[in-house]
């Protein structure tokens, strides 16, 4: 190999730090290039080498590798490596591994690493293993830092990373992480208010659940639900879910969470002292309630959410959390990424819903069962939204049912969010399958309630057209043959929540996928 043939393979990254223990050097067959540095992985093809000049990756098989630190393809078995949240690495992520286990025929092996990593290993069954895994269980700021530092291969997150966040990702050489490919969503998770049962109140507002939970509202008098000390509770502090509890909740309203608030160690520890408690409130994930009572959210203008399977996965309830991954710009070896293709399969959908959790599965809202909807965008409709309005856009909707894929932007601007670009990519896929084929899917953009009825209808349009293009785009520019994806707009017609809210005008800003039959041709 030649000189300029080595250099061609290479993939240059932002510089990193060598560790002694791990030096290696690497010298090309012919002897034209040699590259000393310090190994920081191997996917079973390749290596990849951080050098006084940044981070390259080399094929084994076109180079001699020198030093304690180099791998025997022979013996090679990939490691993956995750750190963050513990939502996903201690319920989710597990449950996966054991079901891909299961799929593929594979025998699951779980054991407690010295430094409190849970390792599994998957092995044939002839016992020869072939996959490992290594879970970390910290933050989503951890397991990013951890990212940061080729301390993990990918970082498990229960909130999209932050832009000072991306900028340090781009600057370390990990390449975009809110590009497509690059942020994997895995499941959608959801926090819910919940008390103990007979307490005498069904839903809170989130200035009323802020409020409690800085310690305002200390008697539940306050709130006519009968006399009572309120006493709060929470999991434990440094977890990704109550972090975006206190981002959500409490950073919203610019408010700190009280001093006198019972942690617990885990969710069925405060589940339980919850619902044995008539005077207390907690947040617990929406599918791991117990025996407490869950409530809903509502609004100032009598909207109301309650988190369920279909508004988890649209996103439509205000305290949905991403449980994502994301997968820094670099190889992984091949049992990895069939694992991680797999997750999004019907196979991994059933694993996730046993494990409390919402799955990415398309999931059928037939507009029959949309009536609350309905009703409370007649109920909430302003002077902007007319009789007319709602009509057109009921004429354009039935016969269609609402899939829960659902879009969502950045604030003020046509651009979609981390999370609604990972949908972009699983719808492109689907179609690209041919799972919609002979359907019509509909883009269908709505705003929230600021602005003019002319300029809201603009832009939940330009809205819609913004999916459609980054869908096309996906698809190579067209779409198969048998496939339609049209666009329509109602403004501020179907608001999911109050537009008197901060919180109400972000869900309403949205597109939602509505798929019906291919019309029938005329003979």
């Amino acid at each position: 190999m030649t000189c300029a043939a080595l250099w061609a393979a290479l993939c240059v990254a932002g510089p990193a730090h060598a560790q002694p223990d791990t030096e290696v050097v690497l010298t090309a067959r012919d002897g034209a290039l040699r590259v000393e540095g310090s190994l920081l992985g191997f996917d079973g093809t390749f290596l990849r080498v951080a050098t006084e000049h940044g981070e390259v990756t080399l094929p084994l098989a076109k180079v001699n590798c020198e030093g304690a630190a180099c791998p025997d393809p022979a013996s090679f078995v990939p490691m993956l490596r995750l750190s963050g949240t513990a939502r996903l690495g201690e319920t989710v992520l597990p449950a996966l591994v054991e079901g891909y286990a299961r799929a593929h025929e594979l025998v699951p092996e779980r054991r407690e690493g010295p430094d409190g990593r849970a390792l599994y290993t998957l092995a044939g069954t002839d016992g020869a293993p072939l996959l490992r895994f290594a879970f970390r269980l910290t933050s989503s700021e951890d397991g990013f830092a951890d990212l940061l530092a080729n301390e993990a291969d990918i970082a498990m997150t229960e909130r999209p990373l932050d832009e000072d966040e991306l900028a340090m990702a781009r600057d370390a050489g990990l390449g975009r992480l809110d590009a497509p490919g690059r942020l994997q969503l895995v499941a959608l998770d959801a926090l819910v208010p919940v008390v103990a049962p007979g307490r005498g109140i069904e839903a809170l507002s989130l200035p009323q659940l802020s409020r409690l939970f800085a310690g305002e509202i200390a008697d539940w008098s306050e709130l006519g639900a009968g006399a009572g000390p309120v006493r709060l509770h929470l999991g434990p502090a440094g977890s990704g879910q109550m972090q975006g509890f206190e981002a959500m909740v409490l950073g919203r309203f610019d408010r700190a969470l009280a001093e006198e608030v019972t942690r617990h160690a885990d969710e069925a520890a405060l589940a339980a002292a919850v619902a044995a408690d008539p005077d207390a409130i907690g947040m617990l994930p929406f599918g791991r309630v117990g025996n407490a009572q869950p409530l809903a959210l509502t609004g100032p203008c009598g909207l109301r959410s309650t988190a369920r399977p279909e508004t988890v996965t649209t996103g439509d309830y205000p305290l949905t959390l991403p449980l994502a991954l994301y997968l820094p710009m670099r190889r992984f070896a091949p049992a990895v990424d069939a694992f991680l293709e797999w997750i999004p399969t019907a196979e991994a959908q059933l694993v996730l819903r046993r494990a409390g959790v919402a799955g990415l599965a398309p999931l059928p809202i037939p507009i029959a069962r949309q009536g609350d909807r309905i009703a409370g965008a007649v109920i909430a409709a302003g002077d902007d939204t007319d009789l007319r309005d709602l009509q057109r856009m009921l004429r354009v909707l039935k016969g269609r049912e609402r899939l829960s894929p659902t879009f969502r932007f950045e604030t003020g601007s046509a651009a979609l969010d981390a999370v609604s670009r990972s949908h972009v990519v699983q719808l492109a896929q689907a179609i690209r399958d041919g799972s919609h084929a002979g359907q019509v899917l509909l883009l269908a953009g709505f705003s929230d309630g600021l602005g003019g009825p002319d300029a809201n209808h603009d832009l939940a349009l330009e809205r819609a057209e913004a999916v459609r293009a980054a869908v096309l785009s996906l698809l190579g520019g067209r779409l198969p043959e048998g496939n339609l994806l049209e666009v329509a707009a109602f403004g501020e017609a179907l608001p999911v929540g109050c537009d008197d809210t901060e919180p109400g005008r972000e869900i309403n800003r949205r597109v939602e996928l509505w798929a019906g039959p291919a019309p029938v041709p005329p003979r």
